[in-house]
């Protein structure tokens, strides 16, 4: 016979049935209307399938005809919930699990704002969490992206688009920001001079009436470029711009050691890892001493974190790395050049890196006490403009 529907559903069992009347009994069975499939010989019997709701009805069958049964399988829904029910704390423990799965897969976790150069993070943030999106809230509970784009544009000044896209329980906001007009600094009315004293080179005035011209010879605080324009009539002042350039001499006054003292790591280092608990610090590899001679430590902390909350528990590595220290005798001469290396630094580092040094002498030199001294003069081209504003009376 087939096997009747829904039969898993409903629940079956397998027997294995022996006795002088098998036959008999299968007849027995079919006739009392009884739906049994799968019958095959087994061994001195055989095994048929049997609904679970048919079970009971077969005593009367078996006595009748000398027949003994015996049960090989269970098979359906009733015996697996029976199975269940044995272990129900599992059962529960699962069910917690997938509700709890469900749930905080439906919540959002994080949420990352990209595109945005001038607009602060924090304010895209803060406008959005208005709108019903942030972090733990209910992903069913937001809004469409579309009315989440025009409110986030409306609440935050500057943004001309804002895209919310979400994966999984991730929300990245995309945002283009929109074009600013250049702003220029406002510059007040003022007169360009000299902050030294010099002898000018070039001079370029974007605007403004230049008072001095090639060659000439500058003191501190002489006008270069002028901002009022017109005579004492008919005067104008505006905001002097121009570029000027002067010989200028500067003196030094060096010292160069001739012994000349360094360090430098050797390569080998012993590294020890430490457990930190709060103010508390277990080692748990590196003991021993490293045998160096010479060493520095530097400590690197690793700490637990989530979000932006660092948590206290965490690894501490410390590494020493050996150190050795070097002795080097300068001559004469390479102190000499590392003097005026150095002061021609000092000159780019002040006066700018567009600087150009004409020329060089040394005006006095001599070798005491293991140093160098030096007295040397410089003639360096440099920017000589500075700014003087004008306070009309």
């Amino acid at each position: 016979m087939k096997e009747p529907p829904l039969s898993s559903l409903r629940g079956f069992v397998t027997l294995h049935v022996t006795g002088p009347q098998v036959e008999i009994f299968i007849n027995a069975v079919t006739g009392a209307g009884i739906v049994i499939w799968d019958v095959r010989p087994a061994g001195d019997g055989a095994s048929l399938n049997l609904l679970l709701d048919d079970f009971f009805r077969l005593r009367p069958l078996l006595k009748k005809t000398g027949c003994r049964m015996h049960v090989t399988a269970r098979n359906g829904i009733p015996f697996r919930a029976a199975r269940l029910w044995k272990r129900k704390f599992f059962a529960a423990g699962l069910l917690v699990f997938g509700v709890g799965l469900l749930l905080l897969s439906s919540m959002v976790w994080s949420i990352k704002v990209e595109g945005n150069t001038r607009i602060p993070t924090e304010d895209i943030l803060e406008a959005a969490r208005k709108e019903g999106v942030y972090p733990f809230q209910w992903i069913w509970r937001m809004e469409e992206s579309d009315k989440l784009s025009r409110e986030l544009t409306t609440l935050v000044p500057g943004l001309t688009w804002a895209g919310f896209h979400r994966t999984g329980t991730s929300i990245t906001i995309q945002v283009v920001e929109a074009d600013r007009p250049e702003t220029k600094p406002l510059l007040s009315k003022r007169h360009l001079i000299s902050r030294t004293d010099a002898v000018v080179t070039e001079i370029y005035a974007e605007q403004g009436r230049p008072v001095v011209s090639r060659n000439s010879r500058v003191k501190k605080g002489d006008i270069l470029i002028s901002g009022a324009l017109g005579d004492e009539e008919n005067i104008e002042f505006v905001v002097a711009k121009g570029d000027v350039k002067g010989l200028v001499w500067h003196e030094y006054n060096l010292e160069v050691p001739l012994k000349r003292t360094g360090s430098s790591y050797t390569g080998e280092r012993k590294d020890r890892t430490y457990l930190v608990l709060g103010k508390w610090a277990v080692q748990l590899w590196g003991y021993g001493d490293s045998g160096f001679e010479k060493s520095r430590t530097l400590t690197e902390p690793d700490m637990l974190s989530w979000r932006s909350f660092k948590l206290p528990l965490g690894l501490m590595t410390e590494k020493e790395m050996e150190i050795k220290y070097t002795t080097e005798m300068l001559t004469p001469e390479a102190a000499r050049e590392e003097g005026l290396k150095r002061a021609k630094g000092d000159i780019f580092a002040r006066y700018g890196t567009d600087s150009v040094i004409k020329s060089q002498k040394i005006l006095h030199e001599k070798k005491e006490n293991g140093k160098v001294y030096m007295k040397v003069l410089f003639e360096v081209e440099e920017r000589i403009a500075e700014e003087l504003p004008i306070v009309n009376n």
